[in-house]
């Protein structure tokens, strides 16, 4: 195995900072960005995100894989089975002191599509004109606006005393 097919070492960073967070009493919260492949309570997701509590006391049968977190938790009183791919974790952190650790979003192919091959980008830029609705008066116009006031060269700056 070669470094490109190495495992990916977001699993051991997550499982180290849920570890560093128990042995110091914090509550590990983990952001995940839900898409479909995410297994959450779709009525807490906000913005594509979702902020699970992964501490001891709000989980059940927590494992934290290299491919997946799956846990048990009540959501408003109601038992559901969470399931996370792991690259959909974007940070692991503690909630009280907010240290950790924020991910990459790792993109993902379409089901069922190949990955295309990379090829290197061609480095060409184009520009285009923009209308800013300005009007061609205003852009003629070649009067510069107004500076700010110079003070008087005679009298010494002071400052005002308030009581």
């Amino acid at each position: 195995m070669n470094a490109l097919e190495s495992a990916s070492t977001r699993p051991y960073l997550i499982r180290a900072l849920y570890e560093w967070c128990a042995d110091n009493a914090l509550t590990p919260y983990v952001a995940v960005f839900a898409d479909d492949s995410v297994q959450v309570p779709r009525e807490y997701v906000q913005n594509g995100e979702i902020v699970l509590n992964v501490s001891t006391d709000a989980t059940s049968g927590l494992k934290i894989g290299n491919e997946f977190i799956e846990f048990r938790a009540r959501f408003g009183g109601v038992p559901r089975e969470i399931i996370v791919p792991i690259d959909r974790v974007m940070a692991i952190y503690a909630r009280e002191n907010g240290q950790g650790m924020a991910f990459p979003l790792q993109a993902r192919a379409p089901a069922g599509a190949a990955r295309p091959e990379a090829k290197p980008a061609a480095s060409v830029s184009t520009l285009g004109v923009v209308d800013a609705g300005v009007s061609s008066t205003a852009a003629d116009d070649d009067t510069e606006p107004p500076g700010p006031a110079s003070p008087d060269p005679r009298k010494r700056p002071a400052l005002k005393r308030i009581k």
